[in-house]
């Protein structure tokens, strides 16, 4: 296979954002297998700024000439940070980076670590946009997900981001073992009553080397089965279309207008630079585009950036072929869904015209009016299928 180079007059503009891992949590909940790692000793805050400000000065030579349009604090739970060490962060990405005005800068915070003084901090250190880990709306399954908060916790600390911030938005988790339809549509129903804009769905999966799949396995945790986990998102779609809420994304939900722009980054296949200990990011360099990623354990991270000026330990340029399939892969989790001239400029080669005409003939993929490619609502259960079958 060849290596990708190709030149920026054959793609589009791209948006460039900049995500920021911080990976320190209060506990480890059972079914996450994000970086997160829980350090009961405390850590040391201001060796830390130092290395991601370093980091943020290598990543930044290598994208020289960008202007930043979106910042994600992601954990782990960014809102342990204090707002001096966000802020720190933000006037170091404005040192070596252009940044536009009307730059989104989000941050993602649990309930648990959620209060009015440190919320003002954040908005006085640049951040306009926060994204809660709520989870759920029930105390039972709250504390089946491993939180440390109740649900009047959780919409109390919504009430706190509404009163600071003009965008905010929060997560659930559903097809959790027991759900009904019926439960799971008042829940989400009342979750919309506090939302303003902006909600993240997500159906709860089950990932190796958590505790939930321990649990799973030994059949002390019942999934939904298909049809069910089926209802159960069918329902969610009905529910969110219903207030306005629709869904611009396989799991998240927005107003027109009011979809997070950062996450729209990866979806679109656009460039990023990732900081901190487990972050990935995809950049260009002299044609050519690079998949990185950092160290994940934040100690082995902080000693590679002292010792090298960035915690890199993935750098590979993508093939042709890589880059196309995660444009693929990416584009179609959105109901934009994606541009066939770029896949071909991308890849080399046109999709399979036959297959897409068997997709369409299910029912499973639509062509837009503008042209572009997406997967039909009724098909976004099996989008997995659908993306495999178009990239093979």
């Amino acid at each position: 296979m060849t290596l990708t180079n190709l030149s920026a007059t054959t793609l589009p503009a791209q948006t460039f954002g900049v995500y920021v891992h911080w990976p320190f949590c209060l506990s480890k909940c059972p079914y996450c297998d994000f970086n997160s790692h829980v350090r009961h000793g405390g850590i040391d805050q201001s060796r830390y700024v130092a290395g991601y400000l370093r980091e943020i000065e290598t990543m930044a030579a290598r994208t020289n000439g960008r202007t930043v349009s979106t910042i994600f604090f992601g954990g782990g739970t960014p809102s342990l940070m204090q707002p001096e060490t966000v802020g720190a962060i933000l006037d170091a990405i404005g040192k070596h980076w252009a940044v536009a005005p009307d730059v989104e800068v989000t941050l993602e915070a649990n309930p648990t670590s959620v209060e009015a003084g440190r919320f003002r901090g954040f908005r006085a250190a640049g951040v306009n946009r926060v994204s809660l880990g709520v989870q759920a709306l029930d105390d039972a399954a709250l504390k089946e997900l491993g939180r440390l908060h109740t649900a009047e916790e959780a919409l109390k600390a919504v009430a706190i981001a509404r009163s600071v911030f003009d965008r905010y938005s929060f997560d659930l988790i559903y097809a959790r073992p027991g759900q009904t339809p019926e439960a799971w549509a008042s829940e989400l129903r009342r979750a919309i009553a506090e939302a303003a804009e902006h909600l993240s769905l997500y159906q709860l999966t089950i990932e190796p080397d958590t505790p939930f799949f321990n649990l799973h396995r030994s059949g002390r945790i019942a999934m939904p089965d298909e049809d069910l986990a089926r209802d159960l998102y069918d329902m969610t779609q009905e529910v969110c279309e219903a207030a306005g809420l629709q869904a611009y994304e396989i799991s998240n939900h927005a107003r027109a207008g009011a979809e997070c722009r950062h996450n729209l980054v990866y979806w679109r296949g656009d460039e990023y630079a990732g900081i901190g200990p487990g972050a990935h990011g995809r950049i260009e360099q002299d044609g050519r585009r690079y998949a990185t990623a950092t160290e994940k354990r934040p100690e082995s991270w902080l000693m590679r950036v002292e010792a090298l000026g960035h915690g890199l330990v993935v750098d590979d340029v993508l093939t042709r072929e890589e880059r196309a399939d995660e444009y693929l892969l990416m584009g179609l989790r959105l109901a934009e869904g994606i541009d066939p001239q770029r896949y071909e400029v991308l890849s080399g080669r046109p999709l399979d015209e036959r297959r897409i005409a068997n997709l369409r003939a299910e029912g499973a993929v639509e062509t837009t009016s503008n042209g572009r490619l997406r997967v039909t609502q009724a098909a976004f259960p099996i989008l997995d299928a659908v993306v495999a079958d178009l990239a093979a």
